[in-house]
């Protein structure tokens, strides 16, 4: 999978679990709607200021974009990667982490 695509994936994630909408990010960050929303398709390269920016809006760590990994496709694998995660996470972290997973989750 193209690394740009996933990127653009996180950005989403990130935003959705924040509940912001994209018109909202954008204008936080200072950026066109559109551009926003190229990015978050994987259509467009940010710049580092862009990232910087998105970041700031979203009150994350700009590495937050970078975090993603190949395609796990074992179950038990996958599990025992999260629950690792979840184990290492403060309060905040885990009540960031029950957001993005119910917005990926949930209908």
């Amino acid at each position: 999978m193209d690394q740009l695509y996933l990127f653009g994936k996180r950005v989403r994630t990130i935003r959705r679990a924040a509940k912001i909408t994209q018109e909202d990010a954008a204008e936080k960050a200072h950026l066109n709607p559109k551009y926003l929303g190229e990015i978050e398709r994987g259509e467009k390269r940010p710049s580092f200021e862009a990232i910087l920016a998105l970041a700031r809006a979203l009150n994350v760590s700009p590495a937050a974009f970078f975090q993603f990994d190949r395609e796990e496709s074992n179950e038990k694998v996958l599990r025992r990667r999260i629950e690792v995660l979840l184990q290492k996470s403060s309060p905040a972290q885990l009540q960031q982490a029950y957001r993005i997973l119910k917005a990926v989750l949930e209908p």
